[in-house]
């Protein structure tokens, strides 16, 4: 079992970078292909999207297939082939569609882990698991950052992709023969029954549903994407310059990924948790909006602390987790899973027509501003209906 959740997190290093790794290639991307900030700004709401849409089958097949079959035969086929397409990439379109087969192939390996972690541990552990895996995760997004631009810059950006391809068909291959499927579980009744519309008719999870919508949307749109072409139009940052921003952000991530995990246990609550550290989030993308040209340090910090307060994902999972019943287990956490990355898809699919159409006026600094805007107000909505959720503990 820890030989395959080992296999599992390594496969969750590379969906990270996959969904994080675009900031760092504007320059090159640009040069090359005539990728423009909205052409990327789609390829990455496309991974996001297909990532969304793949929760509903991969649910189904987690709990009827399996998470050993379903995250190695998707991240293989799906991860070897998207990153292949990408190294050979010759219009952006081409970066698009590679982008979808990433998707693809990310889709299953977190919630492989977190169905594995739901079926064979004591449940006042699933948030602390839960988030150690994704904040062990988060190495790819910080791979994604700086040492991606050192091996473009080393290698050529198609030479890395085919590296990546590589990689990407080992981990695959380490799921297949390492992982072990959790027992099947019967419902009360001696026969798994229910279904999505089974979680959906819970009223408790259709007031966490909408923060976990929006709060991931943020810091997954700006480290994924917006960093880079802000630093860039706004400070002259070049792609080293852009990689270290987004290595700050990557490092909070992780760090606030692996606090939130016990947080639960240490206030006894799991809803404030979830809500105070939202609307610290927040806080920081309106510092942004208000201070759009304070200064790379400032800006850094500021992108940086809404990562940190932002990386909410894994106690919104726990408190999720604690409505669904056993033998739903896959579907539930799939379907938090759609949401939360199915928002990050919206508003990062939605953000290049945004700023393209805040861009009309000439002035970049004005379109940033809207854009921060565009990030932030929905995270205080999704508080404001959050605020009457149940709290549970396990």
């Amino acid at each position: 079992m820890r030989a395959g959740l080992a296999a599992l997190v390594v496969a969750y290093v590379l969906s990270q970078f996959y969904r994080a790794f675009l900031p760092v290639m504007t320059p090159v991307l640009s040069t090359d292909l005539g990728a423009s900030a909205e052409a990327l700004s789609r390829a990455s709401g496309l991974w996001f999207l297909t990532f969304a849409a793949m929760q509903i089958p991969v649910g189904w097949a987690l709990d009827h297939v399996g998470p050993r079959r379903t995250a190695a035969v998707l991240l293989g086929v799906g991860g070897g082939g998207g990153a292949a397409l990408f190294a050979l990439a010759s219009a952006p379109w081409h970066i698009q569609a590679s982008m979808v087969l990433l998707g693809i192939a990310c889709a299953p390996v977190l919630m492989a882990s977190f169905f594995i972690f739901a079926r064979m541990f004591s449940t006042n552990m699933f948030g602390t698991l839960a988030g150690a895996t994704i904040g062990f995760g988060a190495f790819g997004n910080i791979a994604g950052s700086l040492p991606m631009a050192w091996a473009v810059e080393a290698f050529g950006w198609r030479e890395t992709l085919w590296g990546l391809t590589a990689i990407t068909i080992t981990v695959a291959l380490l799921v297949w023969f390492l992982v072990q499927d959790p027992p099947p579980v019967a419902s009360a009744e001696g026969e798994p029954k229910g279904s999505l519309l089974t979680l959906l008719k819970m009223p408790a999870l259709w007031l966490i549903i909408p923060i976990q919508f929006f709060s991931y949307a943020p810091s997954a749109g700006l480290r994924g994407l917006w960093a880079g072409p802000y630093m860039s139009d706004i400070y002259g940052l070049d792609a080293s310059g852009i990689g270290l921003v987004t290595l700050a952000m990557g490092i909070a991530m992780i760090i606030g990924n692996v606090l939130y995990g016990p947080l639960d246990r240490v206030f006894g609550t799991r809803k404030w948790v979830v809500f105070w550290g939202n609307t610290l989030s927040a806080l920081c993308i309106f510092g942004l909006w208000l201070w759009p040209q304070s200064g790379v340090a400032s800006a850094t910090i500021l992108l940086a602390a809404a990562g940190l307060f932002g990386a909410s994902f894994p106690a919104i999972m726990a408190h999720a987790r604690s409505f669904f019943p056993a033998h739903l287990t896959g579907r539930g956490v799939t379907l938090l899973n759609l949401f939360g990355i199915g928002g990050v898809g919206v508003f990062q699919f939605a953000s290049g027509s945004v700023f393209a159409a805040a861009s009309a006026g000439g002035d970049p600094v004005a379109a940033y501003q809207t854009l921060f805007l565009f990030f932030g107000i929905p995270v205080v909505i999704g508080l404001a209906i959050y605020l009457f959720s149940q709290d549970r503990t396990d």
